[in-house]
């Protein structure tokens, strides 16, 4: 298996919803929701490529990183790489449905099990998606972190609670969630929450909660207020708001806001482990990674979710030698340009 393998493959399964372009920018697929583009114009989707763009690296070489470590520890699991999997979902309606919605996020928790990392799974607009994410995490003993919609209190507090019967080491909510098209048209009600809607889910379990989808430092500031343990930087993959900014322009705020009060995590537009170590350095603890992934799991299985990881960990080490950077605690923004 190579990489080129796992693209053409990916291609044919997915026909007629992504291109599996030779660069993934969103141009194609402007406007595709349902599908794999940005909403609207497609303008917030290509930010998020966009503002990462903007930086250059300082190459350094004289230095004593000559094997860097890029092992971390999160919700008290050792992983590997800080390239994480996104929370993914939606195969019929998104990816055509060459592979079942269990079949898929079965390939994304394994294969990013064995590449040493963790992956999210997802929640959707048809029914079942939640629970084949959360069937996946249990057969990985536990092995990923299920995240939910805006829905109701009610609908949200019984998918948690299965949440901690997988064992999950954590769990959460994609609060920008609330607009998403898919789920308007398939009749599913979301919508945002108020801070003391937040604070009654949070106290309703005992694993560290996630608010993914995160782009002020006001709200990153109401995340900690309300007591949630991590955050993720994130604008959905452009796939809810038209023109909103990149989640790399507006990392850097909210962690000198708030970095030493939760964990930020960031995700968007990342193509290689070079763009991993872009949004390290503006801050983040660890990235997540959610399109290259659709390409593993289509052309390649666990074993191609496996490859992509594995690839961009090694270009994050080589691109960590060629910074002067040892540890993922040195990487900061002194080697950006």
């Amino acid at each position: 298996m190579d990489f080129l393998q796992i693209k053409e493959k990916a291609k044919e399964n997915l026909k007629g919803y992504c291109r599996i372009c030779t660069f993934c920018n969103g141009r194609a697929c402007a406007g595709e929701v349902p599908g794999m583009g940005g909403v609207g114009s497609g303008s917030a989707f290509m930010a998020n490529l966009e503002a990462l763009a903007r930086y250059r690296l300082n190459m350094r070489t004289i230095h004593e990183a000559k094997d860097p470590d890029t092992s971390l520890t999160l919700f008290g699991l050792k992983l590997q790489p800080p390239i994480l999997a996104a929370p993914i979902t939606g195969t019929p309606y998104n990816m055509g449905g060459a592979l079942t919605e269990r079949e898929f996020i079965g390939m994304i928790i394994s294969g990013s099990r064995q590449a040493g990392s963790l992956g999210f799974s997802g929640d959707g607009a048809v029914p079942g998606l939640y629970e084949s994410g959360v069937d996946a995490i249990t057969a990985e003993s536990g092995w990923g972190i299920p995240i939910i919609k805006p829905r109701s209190q009610e609908a949200i507090i019984e998918k948690i609670q299965q949440a901690e019967n997988a064992g999950a080491p954590a769990v959460g909510i994609d609060i920008d969630g609330a607009g998403l098209v898919t789920m308007t048209l398939k009749g599913q009600p979301v919508g945002p929450k108020s801070r003391e809607e937040l604070k009654e889910i949070i106290k309703s379990t005992r694993l560290p909660f996630i608010l993914k989808g995160i782009m002020t430092v006001d709200e990153a500031e109401a995340a900690v207020e309300i007591g949630a343990s991590a955050i993720v930087v994130s604008n959905h993959g452009g796939r809810i708001l038209d023109h909103t900014p990149g989640a790399a322009e507006v990392l850097p705020g909210i962690v000198k806001a708030v970095g030493k009060n939760i964990t930020v995590l960031a995700d968007g537009g990342v193509r290689s482990g070079t763009d991993a170590l872009k949004l390290l350095a503006l801050g983040a603890y660890a990235v997540l990674v959610g399109r290259p992934l659709i390409t593993g799991a289509f052309g390649g299985g666990a074993e191609g979710v496996k490859f992509i990881l594995s690839m961009m960990t090694a270009e994050l080490t080589q691109s960590m030698i060629l910074t002067g950077c040892g540890t993922l605690a040195e990487i900061d923004n002194r080697i950006l340009v």
